[in-house]
């Protein structure tokens, strides 16, 4: 009864420090709003506020009253409640790359409504009165000739300010968007005349991802039924990023209740800013994380916890590998995990060996079937050119044949890029890689450490995985970074760069719980602090982050 009454006070401590820092920050969108006279930020911010604080309430019942008794129900209730908040105050199309993963969803979503998906040129087929999305400033136009002219198109959500709260202000959720459609999508900025319907059929001038259509079921769901309720623009891309959400939540809820331990590091890297933040858009990203901590979970709990692999079991593995490995063909490193099992649990060597060549197979067939002409044309080129840079790459046979050059790239990239992939990786430029918004260095130094807490080991554990183990975990990460960074290195990276460009902290966020898991040892133990109390600081910290990115948008003006 002491602990409980302890515990709830320091629920309430943490939610009125919460509140407190809150208070002091609404004098940054109180000095944002009184610039442009949008009082109404007033409002969007103490409803912010309040559903933080509320969340916090029902996060602090469950890990520290209820004692942390249910690890799988806490990991899904903290990520929709905390994601739902990160959603409302990052808006769509603001995550990194998140034009092109709605447009590769609106594109499935076509599919199912049994509508065409694309011209013949590739260009995804999208609703007339979504077009305004990707074309801001109406520079896609038909002079009348029908020669669309290009420009430099701004779209909603790349760079978030408070002209894009107004924005979704205006136009909210529902019905047919009112407010003005590009030029190429409607012959100009036509002032008279008969207008065209807004659902009929326009070319999207978004490229969409080349991948597995599989990585964008749960956006396409709900994008799809935004369609069929008449749903607005936005209306669309929040039912998209919901329905992604969801399915991030139910798929860590099964990790989380599936693996045989370290259920609390699960939940950590769950809470963390950056995995919020893109848990809570339309990136495939999303299916790449729940995935990975699933495949995580089920590759030990058969080799610490099952008496034997069954072949569903193997069904499972490998079904994982092909829908995620098409999406970043890097992270079919983790099927290494696999070798944790012991063969013994496999039945014998044979069936080891089909085992294996089950998931490795599968993991080939998808890759062959979906990243085949990729592969081919990144591999093929002898004269590369980086688009972005507007400067000459490096080609396949280059790199091949310069290993040292390949290694002093990548050691330049961690000495000069190692503390921006660490802080990126916890919750450093959220938004479209936008600097301004992101987490203190201060905490993310704190989550950081609360990681670790919530990795050692806790009195009478007993530790599972040995040391052999632990290194060949080490030796998966290094090589898919190692292969992450050869990647950028020849997709994204100029001959003029003395670093790998194009890597980022996200990137190492689906290898992150395995390597915490590593930590545990029989020198280091934990006496003090339980799961559920360090669990609810991270939301705590959470919530601050977000409230804080709101006050920094609404000074941006």
């Amino acid at each position: 009864m002491t602990g409980q009454k302890y515990g709830i006070k320091g629920i309430c401590a943490g939610i009125g420090l919460v509140l407190l820092l809150a208070a002091w920050h609404f004098l940054d969108v109180k000095d944002g709003a009184f610039q442009t006279g949008r009082t109404w930020l007033y409002g969007w911010y103490i409803a912010a506020v309040l559903w933080g604080a509320a969340s916090l309430g029902l996060l602090g019942y469950l890990a520290v009253v209820r004692d942390f008794r249910r690890p799988e129900r806490f990991f899904a209730v903290s990520c929709l409640l905390l994601g739902l908040l990160y959603m409302a105050v990052l808006p769509p199309l603001s995550a990194p790359d998140e034009v092109s993963h709605y447009i590769s969803a609106y594109q499935l979503s076509n599919r199912f409504l049994r509508k065409e998906a694309a011209d013949s040129q590739g260009r995804v087929y999208i609703r007339a009165q979504d077009a305004w999305a990707e074309d801001l400033e109406d520079v896609l136009a038909d002079d009348g000739s029908g020669v669309i002219r290009e420009g430099d198109t701004v779209i909603v959500g790349q760079t978030v300010e408070q002209d894009t709260y107004e924005l979704v202000r205006q136009r909210g959720l529902g019905g047919q968007d009112a407010g003005r459609q590009s030029g190429n999508q409607t012959g100009g900025n036509q002032t008279g005349g008969n207008q065209p319907d807004g659902n009929q059929p326009v070319p999207s001038y978004q490229p969409a991802v080349r991948t597995t259509p599989l990585a964008y079921i749960p956006q396409a769901l709900g994008i799809s039924m935004g369609r069929l309720l008449g749903l607005g623009t936005l209306g669309l891309m929040f039912l998209g990023r919901i329905f992604n959400l969801l399915f991030y939540c139910a798929v860590g809820f099964l990790a989380v209740r599936r693996i045989p331990f370290g259920k609390e590091v699960l939940c950590g890297v769950g809470l963390l800013p950056m995995s919020l933040h893109l848990a809570a858009s339309m990136s495939y990203d999303v299916m790449i994380l729940a995935l990975s901590g699933y495949f995580l979970a089920v590759c030990l709990d058969l080799a610490y916890r099952a008496e034997r692999v069954r072949g569903r079991d193997v069904a499972v593995l490998a079904a994982i590998l092909a829908v995620m490995g098409p999406c970043k063909m890097v992270y079919g490193v983790i099927a290494g995990w696999c070798l944790l099992i012991p063969v013994k649990k496999f039945g014998g060597r044979g069936k080891w060996a089909l085992s294996a060549a089950a998931v490795l197979g599968a993991f080939g067939a998808a890759m062959a079937l979906v990243n085949l002409q990729t592969v081919a044309l990144y591999t093929g080129i002898q004269d590369r050119y980086i688009t972005w840079a507007q400067e000459p790459g490096y080609s396949f046979a280059q790199l091949i044949h310069s290993p040292l050059k390949v290694l002093r790239l990548c050691y330049n990239t961690l000495t000069g890029y190692g503390e921006q992939l660490y802080s990126g990786m916890i919750g450093s430029m959220m938004g479209n890689m936008d600097p301004v918004l992101n987490v203190p260095y201060v905490m993310i130094l704190g989550l950081t450490a609360l990681l670790a807490v919530l990795a050692l080991r806790k009195p009478g554990q007993p530790l599972f995985i040995r040391k052999g183990q632990k290194l060949w975990i080490w030796f998966l990460a290094l090589l898919c970074l190692g292969a992450l960074m050869f990647s950028m290195l020849l997709a994204w990276t100029p001959l003029s760069a003395t670093m790998i460009q194009g890597v980022q902290g996200r990137y190492l966020l689906p290898f992150l719980p395995a390597l915490l898991l590593t930590i545990k040892n029989d020198r280091l133990v934990r006496t003090a602090g339980r799961d559920g109390g360090i669990l609810f600081a991270m939301a705590c910290m959470d919530v601050y982050a977000i409230l804080r990115i709101f006050s920094i948008v609404c000074l941006r003006v």
